[in-house]
Parts: C-alpha cells; structure tokens; sequence
C-alpha cells in the first residue's frame, strides 16, 4: 500500500502528532512519498529528518498508484490538495494539525485509531462537487479551472461597487449590485457563502449557491440553484479589472469578460472515518448547543 503525505507547515508542537503518523505508517508497512515543500519545511524549521525518498511537488509528479492522499493542516491545506490530486481519483485525507475543520476533520488525539480504521477499511467515501471556471479564450486559472469551495468575483479595490449581470442557462436572473458575488459549491457552502449569509447544504446536495457580497439592495439575498445548469456572469463597473478567486487562488480579469460557471465533469473522493457525520462536524465547528437556551 501506498500513501501520499501532504501539507505546508505547522507548528512545532504538532510535531510528534506528525511523529506519530510517520510511525503508524511504519507499523502498517506503508511506502509513503512526501510533498518536497512540507519535508523541507520540517527538516529546515523543526530539525527532524523523516525516512522517506520519494517526494512530490505537483500534480505531474504524483504517482498515480497511490492508495490514500493524507493532507496534514487545516481546511486551506485541503483545498491546496484538491489542486494536487485532481482528477486522479485518490482519496484524500484530512488530519487537522490546528483547531476542527469541515474537510480536515481527524484531530490529533485520533490519529491511532484513525489510521488503523483506514488500513482495516472501516471508512467510507464521499465524492465532493467541483465547480469549473472558462473565458471565452479560457485565460484565467490555466493550471487548474475548478474550485472544490467557491468562485468569487469581486472588485479590486475600496472604490464604488460592481455590477454583475447574471444568468441561469442564459435566462436573464438578475443584476447584482454588489462589492462582490460567490458561487459555492455544497462543500463550500460553510465557508464564504455561510459568512455573506449563504444557507448550508449537505454535501451530497446537487446544487450551487449564488450569495451576493454586501450588495446595495437588501432584498437581494442568496439563492440555490440545481448544479446541472450553466450560470453565466458579466461583471462592469467604474474599474477596467476586476478580481476572480477559485478557493485561495486569484487573478485579475478584464471588464465585461464573459464568465462560465458549471459542475465539473469529475469530483473529488474524501475519506471519512464511520465515527465521524458533517452534522456531528456542524455542531461542533458551528458550536451549537453551546448556548444553553437552545
């Protein structure tokens, strides 16, 4: 069996938690190969030298035989690992070196178990919607047009808001007059959207959320949209650019470029553990029942 280990950094006192998984892997005779940023990382700031040689930087050089991509971080690390594994089909997995994540959901105190739950295959697998990006000359996010979270257009600096002209299979739906306007995806309908205002929806909805960001008009709110059409998006204002972000990663664009939103024609398999649920994952992110009075 093979396992691909991913991340950026951590702080040092995740580092016998990351100890722990280098010897777990060990234990079960895993060949593991490295993210060559995240060995370097660990072997120039934190003074340890895993046994590992065979490492990875990109998506070109993943192996394609691997078994289970482990991403060593938070939710942001995770969506940089969606740009990693693609559309190879590997299952990630998502070990939280901070606080509790949607995606990167095992915590540090259940990496035993968790890796021997995998190992034993007691697990199941989830396939997540992407989302895919083009301009008429497909121009924008060359390496990788699809987003596992949101698409967001927004404008590029503190001057007047933008108007984005949008449409639904190319019926006319609305003009928003907005600092900016999000199209999520279920996965990322926590995220972002959730922060604008946008509903939750369960990761296996078929759907995609269009949420406006601070828009002029107060009874423009979010709305739901069946993930299988085409959402089409012309953005003008004052500005002659304006800026587009596919999860972390953002570029300018010209003014009145025409842009396409729809579902990928591939997802992405995350692994997760049969004592874990995204309503057990809610509650505790979202910290309900906290407040007594619910």
């Amino acid at each position: 069996m093979k396992v691909a280990l991913f991340g950026k950094q951590f702080s040092e006192d995740f580092l016998d938690s990351f100890k722990l998984i280098l010897n777990e892997f060990n234990s079960h005779k895993i060949e593991l190969c490295i993210y060559r940023p995240l060995y370097d990382f660990i072997v120039n700031k934190l003074d340890f030298t895993p046994d590992v040689t065979e490492f990875f930087s990109q998506h070109a050089d993943l192996d394609k035989a691997v078994d289970y991509f482990f991403s060593i971080g938070g939710d942001g690390t995770f969506l940089d690992a969606v740009t990693v594994v693609q559309d190879s089909g590997i299952p990630i997995v998502g070990v939280n070196s901070g606080r509790l994540g949607f995606m990167a959901d095992i915590a540090r105190e259940e990496i035993p178990a968790a890796i021997s739950d995998i190992f034993d295959g007691n697990y199941s697998i989830e396939e997540r919607t992407l989302l895919k990006v083009q301009t008429k000359d497909n121009g924008l996010f060359k390496d990788f047009n699809y987003a596992l979270n949101e698409f967001t257009v927004h404008k590029k600096d503190s001057a007047s808001m933008i108007t984005i002209h949008t449409y639904i299979d190319g019926e006319y739906l609305n003009s928003y007059w907005a600092d900016g306007l999000i199209i999520a995806t279920p996965t990322g309908s926590t995220a972002y959207s959730l922060s604008v205002g946008g509903p939750i929806l369960i990761p296996n909805t078929q759907n995609f959320v269009i949420s406006p960001i601070s828009p002029h008009n107060l009874t423009v709110r979010p709305i739901v949209v069946p993930n299988h059409q085409e959402i089409t998006l012309k953005v003008e204002g004052r500005s002659d650019s304006y800026l587009a972000s596919l999860d972390s990663r953002s570029v300018s664009f010209e003014a009145l470029n025409e842009l396409k939103i729809s579902k990928a024609d591939f997802k992405i398999k995350v692994l997760k553990l049969k004592t874990h649920s995204f309503y057990s994952t809610l509650r505790n992110k979202l910290m309900w029942g906290v407040d007594k009075r619910n």
